[in-house]
């Protein structure tokens, strides 16, 4: 029997890329599973090739509109009675250098990065109190834990993630309720496409780095893994990704200098 058997997931940006992805593989192992994002249309094609789509159910959301979560969490829990685990995976990238990027776009991504994930998560949380156990998993980056060139606004949201979830991973361990970080390097989506610039227009093309990331499917097997080990902090990266981690621990200055080497046009 899979260790997903029965329990319920909602997936946040599940639309597409790492959340479509994860919906499929999770739905493989018998999971019940809450598909939501802004895109309905695109939900329904998730819903479409998960293994059993009667276990399958769209709540549609947009994180940016933040202040109406609340009913949002109301749905998915009257959907199937309780959520086991909330996967916070839905957010938006960037390209842009700090000196061209309009406040407004800052504001944007933290709205939808940070501030719908934490709004969601808040309102999640008495209900994981009351039952004794919850899990919450939030897609970061590798750029949560080291901040790179065009990346400012899209790193401080991811950095400012792990505060909050390491707080509330303190704070709750005694109510059972388990946090997993899982922090992707380039993974092989259409992040960079629909990445923001820095006036807060879409890139609308790939990068070269993604499109060489890791295949998403391949991503949700080891990102299924790390939730069904109770995982407090996973790499799913390439080996220049993870070593870059470690140096910034260990090494910092010297990490510093490669990254002012990497491209920045």
């Amino acid at each position: 029997m899979s260790s997903f058997s029965d329990k319920i997931i909602w997936i946040t940006g599940a639309s597409s890329g790492i959340g479509k992805a994860l919906a499929i593989e999770l739905s493989n192992q018998n999971a019940k599973i809450i598909l939501s994002s802004r895109k309905i249309n695109d939900l329904e094609l998730v819903k479409k090739k998960c293994k059993n789509p009667n276990n399958v159910k769209i709540v549609a959301l947009d994180l940016e509109d933040y202040t109406n979560l609340q009913s949002k969490v109301k749905e998915a829990i009257d959907t199937f009675g309780k959520i086991d685990i909330l996967v916070n995976n839905g957010g938006i990238s960037q390209r842009s250098l700090v000196k061209d990027t309009l406040i407004a776009v800052d504001k944007q991504i933290m709205d939808v990065n940070y501030l719908g994930t934490v709004t969601l998560s808040k309102a999640i949380l008495p209900h994981f109190i009351r039952n004794k156990s919850g899990h919450f998993v939030v897609t970061t980056s590798i750029v949560g834990k080291i901040g790179t060139p065009l990346r400012s606004s899209y790193a401080a949201s991811k950095h400012a993630l792990h505060g909050f979830f390491d707080s509330l991973r303190a704070e709750h361990f005694k109510d059972n309720i388990v946090v997993t970080l899982v922090c992707p390097g380039f993974v092989n989506t259409n992040v960079s496409k629909n990445a923001l610039t820095g006036n807060g227009t879409p890139q609308q093309k790939m990068d070269v780095a993604t499109a060489n990331g890791i295949d998403p499917d391949r991503f949700a097997k080891l990102m299924a893994k790390a939730i069904k080990n109770q995982k407090e902090e996973v790499y799913i990266a390439g080996v220049k990704e993870k070593l870059g981690v470690y140096l910034k621990r260990f090494y910092p200055k010297l990490l510093s200098k490669m990254i002012r080497k990497l491209s920045v046009t």
